[in-house]
């Protein structure tokens, strides 16, 4: 976890104030198995139920572009290596254990009033909506964004389709109200 990242930071909130065990991942190194590399995962998290999610944080801004011009897309991007890296820790800590890209999005000012306000997230006067997608479903839909940049995305259908309120995987019940911290 980077401590320095709003969104990282926003979400361990999230977590403490649902009181969901987790462990937040020091990013600072790269992990080692073997001979091989990993990147680090954000998040593991563990249900009630003992069952592990692997969590991956992708920050967007929703709208994206500019004030003037506001691109009113749910980004849906990621790196090739964040995905190959929750399907590589996935493997490690077995079937137990959903890998998972969070995709938390900082709703703007100019963000208009959303339909479904479900697992809308404040926290130190910003807005967060968060959506989850398993990495298994997000590989089997993925198309390649910039093979330059080496990052791939959903199309939008597949997003709307996939994605899920993040707390839909805690496997608890909890209130659709509006929290704010």
């Amino acid at each position: 976890m980077d401590r320095g990242n709003h969104y990282e930071a926003a979400f361990a909130e999230y977590l403490h104030w649902y009181h969901v065990c987790h462990v937040p991942v020091d990013e600072s190194r790269r992990c080692v198995l073997g001979e091989e590399s990993i990147k680090s995962l954000d998040f593991i998290v563990y249900r009630r139920d003992g069952l592990g999610l692997l969590v991956d944080i992708k920050g967007r801004r929703y709208p994206g572009g500019t004030p003037e011009r506001p691109r009113r897309v749910w980004e849906s991007w990621s790196t090739r290596e964040d995905i190959v890296g929750l399907q590589r820790w996935n493997e490690v800590f077995g079937p137990r254990h959903i890998a998972l890209l969070v995709f938390m999005y900082h709703l703007q000012e100019t963000c208009p009033p959303l339909r479904d306000e479900e697992d809308l997230w404040t926290w130190r006067d910003r807005r967060y909506v968060l959506r989850a997608v398993p990495v298994a479903d997000y590989v089997r839909c993925m198309r390649t964004r910039s093979p330059r940049w080496g990052t791939v995305c959903l199309p939008t259908a597949d997003m709307a389709r996939l994605a899920r309120p993040f707390y839909d995987f805690l496997g608890t019940q909890r209130s659709k109200a509006v929290l704010n911290m």
